[in-house]
């Protein structure tokens, strides 16, 4: 299996193409899960398409544009519509997909909404390339944490895809006091590696167990 953890939307940064390129194959098809937005700033179809439709969605051409890079046609990208689609349709588009992508936002809520739609399952036993960015990372952790920030007033832990157990990840790190407090934490409560990746600039690819750091990724260990 192949976890591609992101710092951010930058598929396509030529710090990253020269090693996703491996991963990311001319005509290969992608299911993007959507799933992680705000409730309060999403409540209708409209506030979907808003962020994620074809038309007009804020992030569909970043997004598309990335893989295009790689050679991956728009047609293949099919976005998983959390008001559109139906437990079945959504489970078909994950089953049929060369790469499933999660995209970043609120990792609790895309775990709220991907057992919601009986998709924890079959993401569970998948054995592909599954890549993410910022909460789409770090939902790729079977146990991950939140350091403290707007979103989240208080750190805590939480549940995610039962994919990488060996380390735990801190996206945007910028050596605040509330991220290095979080990750001395981490390392006093569960004894692993912490990886930490800078803002734009860091990401760690997950190759069948074998972990590799790219860019601007700092490893904290315990002492």
């Amino acid at each position: 299996m192949i976890n591609i953890l992101l710092e951010g939307y930058d598929v396509d940064a030529p710090w990253l193409y020269g090693e996703l390129k491996n991963y990311i194959r001319p005509g290969y098809s992608v299911a993007v899960v959507a799933f992680s937005f705000r409730e309060g700033r999403v409540k209708s179809p409209a506030d979907w398409d808003a962020l994620y439709g074809r038309k007009n969605g804020k992030y569909y051409a970043e997004i598309t544009r990335g893989f295009a890079a790689y050679g991956v046609s728009e047609d293949n990208i099919g976005f998983i519509n959390y008001f559109a689609d139906t437990k079945q349709s959504a489970a078909r588009k994950i089953k049929a997909a060369d790469i499933v992508y999660f995209l970043g936002g609120l990792p609790d809520k895309m775990m709220e909404r991907i057992k919601e739609f009986g998709l924890y399952d079959a993401l569970a036993r998948r054995d592909g390339v599954v890549m993410g960015c910022s909460a789409g990372a770090l939902i790729q952790l079977a146990e991950y944490h939140l350091s403290p920030d707007k979103d989240y007033p208080e750190f805590k832990y939480c549940e995610g895809l039962p994919y990488i157990k060996d380390f735990y990840f801190e996206p945007h790190y910028e050596g605040t006091e509330a991220q290095d407090n979080a990750i001395r934490r981490v390392l006093a409560e569960r004894g692993k590696t912490v990886y930490a990746a800078a803002p734009e600039g860091g990401a760690i690819i997950v190759d069948n167990g074998k972990i590799k750091p790219i860019g601007g990724v700092r490893a904290f260990n315990r002492r």
